[in-house]
């Protein structure tokens, strides 16, 4: 037998998780509409769908963060009210958020207690929390340095902690939502272990992703959602990514870029000994030069933490550091006066920063108010330098919003109240539409879903044809290979290798993202 029909129950068990009808609307917006849903005990159920499918919405409901409009909810076959999340923990039910609810200056034993101590004596609380770590470690693949301060662990020993917290409170079902979207390959497959084992043990388990490859690799069963309705329930081992992506998109979706051989002609961006010293005295860039030509597309891999993400500040004009920086042929500051993302753009310079809610959109302003940020001295905008031409911002807002369906495409919402994945779009429309010479990207599909990643890519190789150099850094390993003509490899805060992308494999480029040389 294998491992997921050994996990399997008797068919008259009752379902770990039962919905019944369950319907959301936020105003006029119908977020979930009369879903119906049954897990089994002891299974991986994977979820998937677009962004804004519901999805998110639907697992609220169950944690209790929000209440449903109508509908049932049954855990292990009884009808159970969930009026908030306390009351979901109470039903044996645990929650990973995709940005984590950790207090980051607390230890992780104060994490895992805080919340569930058994008395006003901490002490207690702590060296039952210590004990309990120790044996769920060895169970579960889940250790971790109770004494560690959250700030100072990796995403993927944070994410650990979350599950730990989840267990501590005797939690039978675990839900997590796009749990991988900050991990690496590695810390990826390290999860899904960690998941089996659970599965294994008799938890059941909740996956929501946009990542067909790890629906395929790890769930049992997978139901599809489109527009907040339930479209399909299936076993994984009767499906294809090409289904579930059309179940989703409700069309034909490619899986692959579709792209001609590049054209490069001459070197827009010429970076030379770029070195980046943190507060701490600690070199994060080290030395790193690099050229991108016009026509071209250069891949930055490697292991999130490696000095792609000071990389991407120093060209975006976040960062200062040492070196020299040129763009078709001008030199631009690399600090001091000149080196501010104002002087970027006007050097032709488009930035897409890997963290959008932080560094791309101010969250409390309205998506027009957003899609002018860092343009708003644009003639277009501005036509008498000192009063901005709102209604010409709103107008060109409304026909970008249609171009990169946003959705939904009401220019008048707040950034916050979009999906990941619409706000991606909404910066990414900012940036790709001022014709740049030169785009630099980071992560441009981190939490986006299959239908608008197609979209995403489809538009960088567009910017690429049309003769523009883009700089992609990205930790999904398939995005760079699939984009990218050349790939460089960062370690350490060092560019260690380059490759031309269709004489490379992920073998190679693995074994370079650890810091393995055919010199080492």
């Amino acid at each position: 037998m294998t491992g997921k029909e050994q996990s399997a129950r008797p068919d008259d068990a009752a379902p770990a998780i039962e919905l019944r009808g369950i319907s959301k609307s936020f105003g006029p917006i119908r977020a979930n509409r009369d879903i119906s849903l049954s897990v089994a005990s002891g299974t991986i159920h994977g979820i998937v769908g677009e962004n804004g499918a519901g999805k998110s919405t639907l697992m609220s409901i169950l944690y209790g963060f929000y209440k449903a409009d109508a509908g049932e909810i049954r855990i292990n076959g009884k009808p159970t009210a969930i009026p908030d999340s306390q009351a979901a923990i109470g039903a044996g039910i645990g929650m990973v958020h995709q940005h984590f609810m950790l207090v980051q200056n607390f230890t992780v034993l104060e994490n895992v207690v805080l919340g569930a101590e058994d008395g006003p004596l901490l002490g207690p609380s702590l060296a039952k929390a210590r004990s309990l770590l120790t044996r769920l470690a060895g169970e579960y693949e889940l250790s971790v340095d109770p004494d560690a301060v959250i700030e100072e662990l990796s995403v993927g020993y944070q994410q650990r902690v979350e599950i730990l917290k989840s267990l501590y409170r005797q939690a039978d079902i675990l839900i997590l939502d796009e749990p991988t979207g900050v991990l690496t390959p590695s810390e990826a497959s390290h999860l899904f272990r960690i998941l089996r084992s659970l599965r294994d043990e008799g938890k059941t388990i909740i996956l929501i992703t946009h990542k067909l490859q790890e629906i395929m690799a790890v769930t049992d069963t997978v139901s599809v959602m489109r527009q907040g309705e339930m479209t399909a329930t299936v076993r994984t081992c009767d499906t294809m990514p090409e289904e579930l992506a059309q179940l989703m998109v409700g069309r034909k979706v490619l899986l692959r870029v579709k792209k001609q051989a590049a054209n490069p002609g001459d070197v827009v961006l010429d970076a030379t000994n770029l070195t980046v010293t943190d507060d701490r005295g600690v070199e994060r860039l080290k030395d790193v030069s690099l050229q991108v030509r016009k026509g071209e597309i250069l891949g930055i891999a490697g292991v999130a933490g490696n000095g792609q993400t000071e990389l991407l500040e120093v060209l975006g004009g976040i960062s200062s550091a040492t070196g020299s920086i040129r763009i078709n042929g001008k030199e631009v500051s690399c600090s001091g006066p000149g080196s501010d993302a104002g002087s970027r753009r006007r050097c032709g310079v488009a930035h897409v920063p890997e963290d959008r809610q932080h560094l791309g959109l101010v969250m409390d302003f309205h998506a027009w108010e957003n899609m002018a940020f860092g343009y708003h001295h644009d003639s277009r905008y501005n036509h008498n330098r000192l009063f901005m031409d709102n209604r010409a911002i709103r107008h060109a807002t409304a026909r970008n919003m249609e171009h990169f369906d946003v959705r939904p495409a009401t220019a008048e919402s707040v950034a916050r109240n979009f999906s990941g994945g619409n706000q991606q779009k909404i910066v990414l429309a900012r940036e790709f539409t001022r014709g740049p010479q030169l785009l630099v990207v980071g992560q441009p599909t981190r939490g986006v879903d299959i239908g608008a990643i197609e979209f995403i890519h489809q538009r960088i190789v567009d910017l690429r044809d049309s003769g523009a150099a883009v700089l992609l850094i990205s930790v999904e390993l398939d995005e760079i290979l699939s984009l990218s003509d050349r790939v460089a490899v960062m370690f350490d805060g060092r560019i260690i290798g380059e490759r031309i992308t269709s004489e490379t494999n992920e073998n190679e480029l693995g074994l370079l993202m650890a810091g393995i040389t055919s010199e080492s």
